[in-house]
């Protein structure tokens, strides 16, 4: 069973930058659609970003869209998100997650598509 693991997660002014990485420890992960996702406290799951198998295509929430750069290294097995202007709002648990297909070519933004979860690394963002 693969697994993920998230980091570079941490405490950041708004308007200021982080990057989280997401390492997977299979090498299949070059088959699969990977996204992001976040929780904030009392509120559902929510998409960020996912980027294609191959890395041909990107896709983003439009509360992210213009700020976060989703990217993957096949070679290294691993995900970023580069996350810049921060606010508040940004504040969450952010996971990464490997699509329940692989070589799936769609658009995939719902977390039941999603099988294999990282634990999660948490962003705070203050005012």
């Amino acid at each position: 069973q693969v697994q993920l693991v998230e980091s570079g997660g941490g405490l950041v002014q708004a308007g200021g930058s982080l990057r989280l990485s997401c390492a997977a420890s299979e090498r299949t992960f070059s088959l699969y659609t990977m996204g992001w996702f976040r929780q904030a406290p009392g509120k559902e799951r929510e998409f960020v970003a996912a980027v294609k198998w191959s890395g041909s295509n990107t896709y983003y929430a439009d509360s992210v869209k213009g700020r976060f750069t989703i990217s993957r290294d096949n070679a290294k097995n691993t995900v970023y998100i580069q996350m810049n202007s921060l606010k508040p709002e940004d504040t969450a648990v952010y996971y990464c997650a490997q699509h329940n297909r692989r070589f799936y070519g769609g658009y995939a933004t719902s977390p039941e598509e999603y099988d294999v979860w990282g634990q999660g690394t948490q962003v705070t963002v203050s005012s």
